[in-house]
């Protein structure tokens, strides 16, 4: 055992404290030394935003320049075993408990369980893209990493802010949640235990309770990877058995009555709960963000997130049947639905019973989300889209704090003042509009290779995911606004065919999969692209407003700090020794930069910027 005071050394690396707070822990760039030089930055926005979009970075830099910036490793400890109870502790919670009574009492009724089966079928094609990435890039940075090697910096960059947007929401979501199920096993109202105020409708009721529990699964996460794990996996295997109670006990007190009408509210309201319970299934990708503690990436990780999310995706649509057919749909309490619906056939003592499983379900939810989003956090730090300090990886602990502590404040905010509906909404868009892009960025990774995909490929390439992804919206679009009509689907779905097969037939795939690839490339990928999409547009114009706004403020940040935080890390001064040296390991072949790969190629970076959407006068020569 070490003595006091030998402890101190253990918050120590390279001599200097994990526990550090200087402007050059948090602004090292360039750009922010001094205002002058802030000011010279943003005279060239421009030119610093031209180069930030043709950029791309490979999976060597993922794996290991982008690493070392955290200073400590995260400790391998994790087996497929860990991962399938953190795809069980991750998934199955507030989505189930609250979301499902509230969608069916509002726009799907009994047909709530087909919502499960259409958003649980998307959630699985987008499984099968995050499987091969985290496969093949095994870091934490989750679909942040992968899409910043396949569509680039930028790119990263929009996806960087909605999983932040995601995680905090999210997490503020579940608190919500929790007090309400809290409140449902004390037997008192719903909103008793949280705080009445005049402030405007959704955020007039304050929460202390979400706070409070926020914090303690955070600190537990901050602690240790591996003690996390036991108590997830202790903290599921109990919830499982409460789930398999609901179940049961629900088709045993089954009224078949109840499931008439099936769809009240027609088959648009059955897409839009199936775009709001997406949110249930929203947990899996934090797996993917454990790959870097995962000791066999290339086992673990497709057992444990196929697994788990197969079996999930039926416990969903059992319990969503079990609740439609216990309660009229009319009747179902929008906050506690399985608790009421159990005291409405009389078992009042059960309405405890799930009460705490889905306590249980959602501190589990808690827990993991703790461990995944503060792991995104970190790898966006480590490509300082944000301070780099939020990438730091305490030297004892082997766990992320500083990251933690972002997601959890943030979380803890929100949570306090806003209502889960709210909050639902917002995620549901975010959420999909991130895995439809790992949708293309799988496409793009298996039919594009820099210096080896033929020019003429590559420009197929973008017309026919161009096709893909304008089919796609169409077809939404057009479901929105004549959900009754044919006609518009004979031209979008044959579009949508046309785009798909064209990558199937006209170009050959350049990247085959090491360990683990999705099967069905690309017609797999390409109609998780359009499923996401669908859902997507079925959601309500508010939940867009308020997206849209996100993505504003995301924007104005990343022109005002990220675009030139990324660009003084890709382009460092250099002093002529250093210059000299960077010389000596080209010819040697060694050099790994991404822009490194880049510059050598300026036919290849003209291709690239068409990709993005660029025109020809933004595409000039690679300083």
């Amino acid at each position: 055992m070490k003595s006091s005071s030998e402890e101190p050394s253990s918050d120590q690396v390279g001599g200097r404290s994990y526990w550090r707070w200087s402007k050059q822990d948090f602004f090292p760039e360039e750009s922010f030394k001094s205002w002058g030089s802030y000011r010279s930055a943003l005279r060239q926005t421009w030119f610093r935003l031209k180069d930030r979009i043709k950029s791309r970075s490979d999976d060597i830099t993922e794996l290991g320049e982008l690493r070392k910036r955290s200073e400590n490793d995260m400790k391998r400890c994790l087996n497929w075993w860990d991962l399938t109870w953190f795809g069980f502790g991750s998934v199955i919670g507030a989505g189930i408990f609250v979301l499902t009574g509230q969608e069916a009492h509002k726009h799907a009724g009994p047909a709530i369980v087909l919502s499960y089966v259409a958003s649980g079928v998307s959630a699985m094609l987008s499984v099968f893209c995050y499987t091969e990435f985290a496969v093949e890039i095994p870091v934490a940075g989750g679909s942040f990493a992968y899409l910043r090697v396949e569509l680039g910096d930028f790119a990263a960059f929009i996806t960087a802010g909605n999983l932040l947007l995601e995680s905090i929401v999210g997490t503020a979501a579940v608190a919500r949640a929790w007090t309400s199920y809290f409140t449902s096993l004390l037997n008192r109202p719903s909103n008793s235990l949280r705080i009445h105020t005049s402030l405007h409708d959704g955020y007039n009721l304050l929460d202390p309770i979400a706070v409070a529990v926020l914090a303690i699964a955070a600190t537990i996460a901050m602690i240790s990877t591996r003690h996390t794990s036991s108590i997830n996996w202790v903290a599921s295997a109990i919830n499982t058995v409460v789930i398999l109670f609901v179940i049961i006990a629900g088709f045993i007190h089954a009224d078949t009555s109840n499931l008439t009408p099936f769809m009240p509210f027609g088959a648009k309201g059955v897409f839009q709960a199936a775009a709001i319970v997406y949110f249930a299934y929203g947990g899996f990708d934090n797996i993917a963000t454990m790959a870097e503690e995962t000791k066999n990436p290339s086992k673990d990780i497709p057992l444990g997130l196929l697994g788990s999310m197969s079996i999930i995706m039926v416990i969903y649509c059992l319990m969503a049947l079990a609740l439609s057919m216990m309660q009229k749909y009319t009747e179902i309490d929008e906050n506690a639905a399985y608790s009421m619906a159990f005291q409405s056939v009389g078992m009042k003592w059960a309405k405890y019973l799930v009460a705490l499983g889905a306590l249980k379900g959602m501190t589990t939810v808690l827990l993991v989300g703790a461990l995944g989003q503060a792991r995104y956090t970190t790898h966006i730090a480590r490509a300082h889209m944000i301070p780099p300090w939020f990438a730091l990886v305490h030297p004892k602990t082997g766990t992320p704090i500083n990251a933690t502590l972002l997601i959890t404040i943030s979380s803890a905010v929100i949570a306090f003042f806003s209502s889960l509906d709210v909050l639902a909404s917002l995620l549901s868009v975010s959420t999909l509009f991130v895995f439809t892009m790992m949708a293309v960025a799988l496409l793009v990774r298996r039919y594009y290779v820099r210096d080896k995909t033929p020019p003429q490929n590559l420009s197929m390439l973008v017309a026919f995911l161009l096709i893909i992804v304008a089919s796609s919206m169409g077809t939404s679009a057009y479901w929105g606004l004549n959900p009754k009509g044919w006609i518009g689907y004979c031209v979008t779905v044959p579009l949508w065919f046309l785009g798909t097969s064209g990558i199937y037939y006209f170009l050959p795939q350049q990247r085959t999969p090491k360990f683990w690839g999705v099967p069905l490339v690309p017609w797999l990928p390409s109609l998780s692209i359009a499923t996401n999409l669908f859902l997507m547009g079925s959601l309500g114009a508010e939940a867009f407003v308020r997206f849209g706004i996100c993505t504003v403020v995301m924007l104005l940040y990343y022109l005002l700090v990220g675009v030139h935080a990324t660009y003084d890390v890709a382009h460092p001064p250099r002093q002529p020794e250093e210059k000299l040296q960077q010389a000596d390991n080209e010819d040697d072949g060694k050099s790994k930069t991404p822009e490194a790969h880049v510059s050598f190629h300026q036919s290849i970076l003209n291709l690239v910027a068409k990709f993005y959407c660029c025109s020809d006068d933004t595409v000039g020569e690679v300083p």
